[in-house]
């Protein structure tokens, strides 16, 4: 079973029908909610001035019916025709009512629509192209996404699963309480609403740990041999395994990263995995592993350590129940669902986890795994090299400086709600705060994209700068634990105070507000003997020159 988010998110909720199943079930996770007024999402939309609007939140809810978002499908509904330009124009129409909505709403997410529950529409012609209900209903589902695709406020949700998992809604209920979806609906969307909300403020787990024997393939490896495991093949179980790897392998390409803990011999274990001809996952596939006959939390605390994460960022799966107890007791961050006894279900349960749902996936966390494979190269070179210089000269370490632009918008909004430790404010905002607090002439920011000879670690840092006076203030400071303590703070340092000194400012600012995870921001800055401290505001005096470290190339 997952655990909900510690995080109490404020919803409001606007519906074209009565939400108070879905409120009810969102407070059970934590939420605080408000709910307007039934039946008024429309006028909502276009009174801006209702007390509603004021109050704020961290999400909207707008779940709204497609023949009351969108009159003209009421026609189609009654097997009228429509010309599909007028019904998509009403769509349009609907969208930049959307985008119009309060700047108060941080986040707004959108179920997508779906046929009434008891409307089988035109039967055999229900898909018939440009006259069928189901058909005209995709293409506003379309023309929803492209329309609203460039709003960084907003997140389609997809509504369908949600009907699978409850099925048809009791005709009843719509007439009796106006609830047009039977309960297991709304349970469905509240899991889904606060997944995406956890997405969105970097909660997401991005580790799933995994242990060997008859987790990942079926059998006993030290006792029947790789030759002998249950993986693919005409048997059933076979086949669920692979299933099973393939839907890992999925999540890879979704950031996810992957690691092993498992007791065995390592030697035979790394063997089965590179020799067995119906593996899906190879070493490649794991960022790192802990393969021996130690205890499984504390093999799992090293992992998670050595690959620059927090505990509460990793997932763990083992087919042990008193593995599972005694991760879950040794690390109550950790995650741990349990597996189903019958491995039969292990992709269905896998496909289910919403623990990894994330709105948003950049180019860097798709090729996440490949930066901890590069990473182990990097290690190694490490242990060759006489002093941490030399290691550092060794690197060819190269930072491309830029600013803020659309096609870094969705990296850049991940890092600043993600990163926690080397995060000097921990301010968090969405990608329209980021965007409208760039568009200040005053204000300045830039993205720090680093690689070396080993390969690229993608968008890794973020810095801003606001003007105030004769002083520069640094706004954000924040970096990925990845590319900590090889030069980049002190680039990135560097460029600000390059910055600010072009401004005609006398010294440059920053000020740490500790948080329970920024400790290690704190402990480089007071490590910096060119900045003087005072409480908590460091100072860096612009009327010397500052330069970028001489083993790092900058463009």
């Amino acid at each position: 079973m997952e655990k909900t988010t510690n995080k109490s998110y404020r919803i409001g909720v606007v519906a074209d029908f009565n939400p108070q199943n879905l409120v009810v079930l969102l407070r059970k996770k934590s939420a605080e909610c408000s709910e307007a007024d039934y039946g008024q999402t429309q006028r909502l939309l276009l009174d801006h001035n209702d007390p509603f609007w004021a109050q704020g939140c961290d999400a909207l809810v707008l779940w709204t019916m497609p023949h009351l978002a969108v009159p003209a499908f009421q026609t189609v509904l009654g097997f009228g025709e429509v010309p599909v330009a007028d019904l998509l124009a009403e769509v349009d129409a609907f969208c930049a009512r959307v985008k119009k909505i309060p700047a108060s709403v941080r986040t707004i997410l959108i179920p997508s629509w779906v046929m009434p529950a008891s409307d089988r529409g035109l039967g055999p012609m229900n898909l018939a192209h440009n006259f069928g209900p189901a058909n005209l209903l995709m293409q506003m589902n379309l023309r929803l996404a492209e329309q609203l695709a460039t709003e960084r406020r907003v997140v389609l949700l997809d509504a369908t699963p949600w009907l699978l998992a409850g099925g048809a809604g009791n005709a009843k209920l719509w007439y009796m309480a106006k609830t047009p979806f039977a309960t297991p609906v709304f349970q469905a969307a509240a899991t889904d609403v606060i997944a995406a909300l956890d997405g969105i403020q970097g909660r997401a787990r991005k580790l799933l740990i995994l242990d060997l024997d008859n987790t990942l393939w079926g059998g006993i490896l030290g006792d029947e041999g790789w030759e002998q495991l249950r993986l693919g093949g005409h048997d059933p179980v076979g086949e669920a395994y692979a299933d099973f790897q393939r839907l890992l392998k999925r999540l890879t390409r979704r950031g996810i990263v992957l690691a092993i803990a498992s007791k065995n011999e390592e030697s035979n274990a790394l063997n089965a995995i590179r020799s067995h001809p119906e593996m899906i996952l190879r070493t490649e596939d794991f960022a790192a592993w802990k393969i021996n006959w130690n205890d499984k939390a504390a093999n799992i605390a090293e992992l998670v350590s050595g690959l620059n994460l927090g505990l509460d960022a990793a997932v763990f799966l083992d087919d042990s129940a008193f593995e599972r107890t005694r991760v879950r007791e040794a690390l109550p961050q950790v995650l741990v669902p349990d597996l189903p006894t019958d491995p039969l279900l292990y992709p269905a349960f896998l496909t289910d986890l919403k623990c990894f749902d994330n709105p948003f996936i950049s180019n860097e966390d798709r090729a996440r795994t490949t930066m901890y494979v590069a990473d182990r190269q990097r290690t190694a070179l490490q242990s060759e090299m006489g002093s941490l210089e030399d290691w550092l000269a060794a690197l060819e370490l190269r930072v491309l400086i830029e600013p803020l632009a659309a096609a870094n918008l969705e990296r850049a909004t991940q890092l600043f709600n993600k990163t926690n430790q080397m995060n000097l404010t921990t301010r968090r905002l969405t990608a329209a705060e980021l965007q409208a607090w760039v568009a200040d002439p005053e204000h300045y920011l830039w993205t720090f994209r680093v690689s070396d000879r080993f390969g690229d670690y993608g968008l890794c840092g973020i810095a801003s700068l606001a003007q105030d006076g004769a002083s520069g203030r640094l706004s954000d400071f924040l970096l990925s634990c990845r590319v900590m303590s090889r030069g980049v703070e002190e680039t990135m340092l560097c460029a600000a105070a390059q910055k600010a000194q072009s401004l005609g400012c006398r010294e440059l600012l920053a000020e740490y507000v500790p948080t329970p995870k920024n400790a290690p921001v704190e402990k480089w800055f007071a490590g910096q003997s060119k900045l003087r401290r005072t409480g908590q505001i460091f100072q860096l005096s612009l009327t010397g020159t500052v330069d970028f470290p001489r083993h790092v190339k900058t463009v």
